[in-house]
């Protein structure tokens, strides 16, 4: 499996990350230079496998590419990286403690979407999100600076809340592609069906149902927003910065889609990427 051409892996990862247009990248500019070669590094690794699953239309050649990944894993940690990212990952890993066990988590997350593409309720969904969000969460924490235990603890549960926010946002993008996250027994409580998240078009779609059900969501998300701000120590709070940038930008996406009536059939709402600069900024100065 080749990757594109770049001159470094350092560049390769940061053409990576810039070019997914994510609101993680304006968090990474605030880092000094050796963590932010290690987040964009990782993030990057995410990208890679994320895309995987997104791009390739045939599952069986996606399981391919993902088990070429796991291979890449083990042989990087071995010390034969040969993928552009991990070569760039690899220098970086021993001193922020990021493990294989981690990139393989995440792999193994990604997965999850070819093999299951419905969850019977939110604990299951929760694990699947600990997975794809958790886990990145928790190695985040580790590279912008961690001292406390309780730090791991608010990354997980930031990580939940973010995930949480793409799934509201995505909806109808992932109804499309055959997913559906929303948790089978919520969609039965709101009595919401699941062939009524491909109709893009008023009323069918955005049914009161379907809004009650989005409420629902939102709210939900908003209180494990509150819940992990909570887990987050003092100690490390100045350090955590990055990922309260990325909190506070995620947040005001989510905000920004309950103003609009929760019109996720039909359309991807998103932040300009002025405003979310804007929003990393204002947090870097307040620190919150």
């Amino acid at each position: 499996m080749t990757a594109p051409a770049a001159n470094t892996p350092a560049q390769y990862v940061q053409e990576k990350a810039a070019g997914s247009g994510s609101s993680f990248y304006y968090a990474f500019m605030f880092l000094p230079p050796p963590r932010r070669a290690a987040i964009t590094a990782f993030y990057a690794f995410c990208r890679e496998v994320d895309d995987v699953v997104d791009e390739v239309h045939d599952p069986q050649v996606a399981r391919t590419k993902l088990a070429w990944w796991r291979n890449e894993v083990q042989q990087a940690y071995a010390g034969q990286p040969h993928h552009p990212v991990m070569q760039a990952l690899m220098p970086v890993a021993p001193d922020y403690g990021i493990e294989a066990r981690h990139l393989q988590a995440v792999i193994e997350g990604c997965e999850m979407d070819l093999t299951q593409n419905r969850f019977l309720d939110f604990t299951a969904l929760s694990q699947y999100c600990h997975l794809v969000a958790g886990i990145v969460g928790e190695v985040a924490c580790n590279i912008f600076g961690r001292t406390q235990n309780n730090t791991i603890a608010y990354a997980h549960k930031l990580g939940l809340a973010m995930q949480l926010t793409n799934i509201i946002r995505d909806v109808g993008e992932d109804a499309r592609r055959g997913r559906i996250y929303l948790p089978i027994n919520e969609l039965q409580q709101f009595d919401v069906k699941a062939h009524e998240l491909l109709k893009r078009d008023a009323p069918w779609g955005y049914s009161d149902r379907f809004q009650a059900l989005m409420r629902f969501q939102a709210e939900r998300a908003h209180k494990v927003y509150e819940e992990a701000f909570a887990l987050l120590p003092e100690a490390d709070r100045q350090a955590q910065k990055p990922g309260l940038m990325m909190a506070n930008i995620y947040r005001t996406l989510l905000q920004e889609i309950e103003k609009g009536g929760f019109q996720v059939l039909h359309q991807r709402t998103s932040l300009t990427p002025l405003r979310k600069l804007w929003i990393a900024a204002r947090t870097h100065v307040r620190g919150r």
